[in-house]
């Protein structure tokens, strides 16, 4: 995809409401006009790497749609991550350019402050404002040098090495990616979704934000997840289409649940209109699903995905859907399982790693070759790390991680060996080990077990851990040891640990 197809079909809707954020709705207009005033703004970015820091609003799409015109490639920071995982971001892209929404000022002022060669920080507000001089986007010419092969999106995701890697997608796996999906979950122009999740992932930025705006939908964008907004937004006539991670529906099961009885009858018949409800970047326990079909109607669509691939795999829009299943491949997405032997399994019931070839993978690692290499067989698929069967009718049943130290924390996937990493700066901590243990509604929980030179310094060794690591990758639990169990080799055994935690 040439990026400037997508500003075409933009473009086609003009008149339609693109987006609703807390301060407003906003036509496809005005968010095309948006866009050009922040390319105006940033200028020839052809291949550099932009981050940006907004929260979830038409700012934050007007400066997204900004960089891929100005050729740039959108580095999106998270929201609730400390200035120092902000910074690591920054001098891991050598980023020229941050563009940052006011409220976020001081914090990226903290990280840059952190750095030999910081960014330029431009601090802008209300785009839509800047618009009303720029003229509209009519030729190929306003795009600069790229292509649809050129980079456009960099979203860092968790690995085995412990930091985080950029992973970079061009404009044409986006493109395949938001194609596959407008396919399979036939998306259409009358659609409304409400968005509550974090931009800075594939589920919120891809399936749902891009989604929409490819298909002349409307996206309402949120900050946060409340439960009772989320029920009232079921009643709105024009509500179609919702996405969220397990914990979101158990929380709205929990919200149902304690309503008197006329307002969970109100609730319930409001969600049972919507025509598709989708579940994903965490394993849905069988129970959740069961109880919110039972208050909906809906059972839920279950989807695998992962930053490196987009989405892979899908239960069907009509048709059978399988409880604890992610369903068959998706359109134009070719998947197999390999056995620990490099043997490609093809008998039923067969178990083995999931990897993947597709027009939807990403490019490489930034600035990792050998990671990059790693990640693809000799034969050039994709390997995701995760564990599944195949059951006789060719569905897939997601088994678990081949690493015990990548954890998947409600939805987002967690390097155990960065916790640790990062707990180990910490001078009062002389060894440390981090494990993973089943959670309820997180599907997942980060347990610490550390030896300090004074057992007394743990609360200030967890208060100082909160300004190094985002909340979600925060250990639940924490266990302070005289020692850690090792081998003979001197690595610690995380499965001696387990044991002892799981009694």
């Amino acid at each position: 995809m040439h990026p400037l197809r997508f500003f075409s079909r933009l473009q086609q809707f003009a008149e339609r409401q693109a987006l609703g954020d807390t301060q407003g709705t906003y036509s496809y207009a005005q968010l095309v006009a948006a866009a050009d005033a922040v390319s105006s703004r940033l200028g020839n970015a052809t291949g550099q790497p932009i981050c940006f820091l907004y929260p979830s609003s038409f700012d934050y799409a007007a400066v997204l749609f900004g960089i891929w015109q100005s050729g740039g490639i959108a580095v999106p920071l998270c929201i609730t991550h400390p200035p120092a995982e902000w910074a690591y971001v920054l001098s891991d892209t050598g980023c020229p350019k941050v563009w940052i929404h006011p409220q976020y000022e001081s914090g990226i002022g903290q990280a840059a402050a952190m750095l030999p060669h910081p960014p330029a920080i431009v601090v802008q507000a209300d785009i839509g404002r800047l618009s009303s001089s720029v003229k509209t986007l009519t030729t190929a010419s306003d795009i600069y040098l790229v292509d649809e092969h050129s980079p456009a999106l960099m979203i860092y995701t968790s690995g085995t090495t412990g930091k985080p890697k950029g992973a970079l997608h061009t404009h044409a796996s986006i493109a395949a990616q938001i194609q596959s999906l407008s396919k399979a979950w036939a998306w259409q122009a009358n659609d409304e979704i409400l968005n509550i999740l974090p931009l800075h992932h594939v589920h919120g930025l891809i399936n749902m934000l891009c989604c929409a705006l490819w298909n002349g939908a409307h996206c309402l964008l949120r900050n946060k997840f409340d439960a009772a907004e989320v029920w009232e937004w079921f009643k709105e006539p024009s509500a179609t289409l919702f996405m969220a991670v397990p914990t979101v529906y158990q929380r709205l099961i929990q919200y149902w649940e304690q309503a008197p009885q006329n307002v969970q009858a109100e609730y319930s018949a409001a969600a049972r209109k919507l025509r598709l409800m989708v579940s994903g970047s965490a394993a849905l326990p069988v129970p959740v699903l069961q109880r919110w079909q039972e208050i909906t109607g809906h059972f839920l669509l279950e989807r695998y995905g992962m930053t490196e691939i987009g989405m892979a795999i899908s239960n069907p829009l009509v048709g059978e859907r399988k409880a604890g299943f992610v369903g068959k491949p998706l359109p134009g997405v070719s998947v197999r399982l390999v056995n620990e032997n490099g043997e490609v399994q093809t008998d039923a019931e067969a178990i083995g790693e999931i990897q993947v070839k597709s027009p939807t993978l990403f490019r490489a690692y930034w600035q990792r070759p050998e990671a990059t290499a790693q990640s693809f067989s000799p034969d050039g698929w994709f390997r995701t790390g995760d564990m599944a069967q195949r059951d006789a009718d060719g569905n897939y049943k997601i088994m678990g991680r081949l690493s015990a130290d990548i954890l998947k924390i409600s939805g987002y996937k967690v390097s155990a060996l960065e916790i640790e990493d990062t707990i180990l700066a910490h001078p009062a901590v002389q060894a440390c080990a981090v494990i993973g243990l089943p959670h309820p509604e997180k599907g997942e929980q980060a347990v610490a077990f550390v030896v300090l030179t004074n057992p007394a310094a743990l609360p200030e060794v967890q208060q100082w851990l909160k300004t190094q690591l985002a909340p979600y990758k925060q250990p639940t639990e924490w266990h302070v040891a005289d020692e850690l169990p090792r081998n003979a080799m001197g690595k610690v055994q995380k499965s001696v640990l387990k044991a002892q935690t799981l009694g």
